[in-house]
């Protein structure tokens, strides 16, 4: 239900009224999509962070942890700087998550400020051909990297275990274009069995551990990149590229890292 807009049940009077209320606006910018109207649903609303200054610095403290965890595997840099590429593209935004986990960094958002209707008419057209409007998380999806964070914390995992995951997380062969896929399948077996062996003497008699930890970081795959971005990363970037910054990072291009 958190996921379905209510705009059409409960609030059915009132998106009437900000249907009327909006004639003008759309008027003035022609035709508009209903994904780009605001919502007037509580989960739908866009959110920010309520302190990012402090929030995007220990985002990207994080984020330089876990390009450090790569650059330090040598297995990882034997491989084709192709696969490389590719592996880093798909897999930084699970590790970064659980770079949060582990780092135990807590966050918290509130609505996104709205510009008055009086505004947007008279910037409309300006604000537009100026710079392109940036998309802002909603607290739906806030939500629900929240809800994977705190199935994470619930696990309570050991340092082994976030590291022998995040091998098992990075060597991910389903990746498509993958040059050396049966190499990295066996690097991933690798670090299975090795978080298979630590849980044995920290767990003994929780058989299920291994299965709830490989299906519980499986959730942090669904999150999408462009939230991760938007949320952490945005306020400080501006409209640079992440993952452009991040391979910088891994590769020491320039040296340049994200600014605090």
């Amino acid at each position: 239900d958190c996921e379905r807009c209510q705009c059409h049940r409960e609030d059915k009077h009132t998106a009437i009224l900000y249907t009327l209320l909006s004639q003008n606006l759309n008027h003035s910018r022609g035709s508009r999509s209903p994904a780009q109207q605001r919502c007037l649903c509580q989960q739908r609303r866009t959110v920010c962070l309520r302190t990012p200054h402090i929030t995007c610095q220990a985002a990207s403290s994080v984020l330089v942890k876990t390009i450090s965890f790569m650059k330090n595997l040598p297995s990882f840099h034997l491989l084709p700087k192709e696969d490389q590429l590719l592996l880093l593209d798909n897999c930084w935004v699970p590790l970064f998550l659980l770079g949060l986990v582990q780092e135990m960094v807590t966050f918290e958002v509130m609505e996104t400020p709205a510009p008055s209707m009086l505004k947007k008419i008279l910037l409309d057209g300006q604000s537009r051909q100026q710079e392109p409007e940036r998309t802002q998380p909603t607290l739906a999806a806030v939500q629900r990297l929240q809800c994977c964070l705190n199935a994470f914390w619930s696990l309570d995992l050991s340092p082994k275990e976030y590291a022998y995951l995040k091998g098992a997380i990075l060597f991910n062969p389903g990746v498509p274009g993958l040059r050396a896929s049966l190499y990295i399948e066996s690097l991933q077996r690798e670090a299975q069995r090795a978080l298979r062996e630590v849980l044995q003497p920290l767990h003994p008699k929780d058989q299920r551990r291994f299965a709830h930890i490989l299906m519980t970081s499986s959730t942090l795959k669904s999150i999408p990149p462009a939230l991760i971005t938007d949320l952490f990363f945005r306020p400080v970037i501006g409209d640079a590229d992440i993952v452009e910054l991040i391979v910088e990072m891994l590769y020491e291009i320039t040296g340049r890292q994200l600014a605090l």
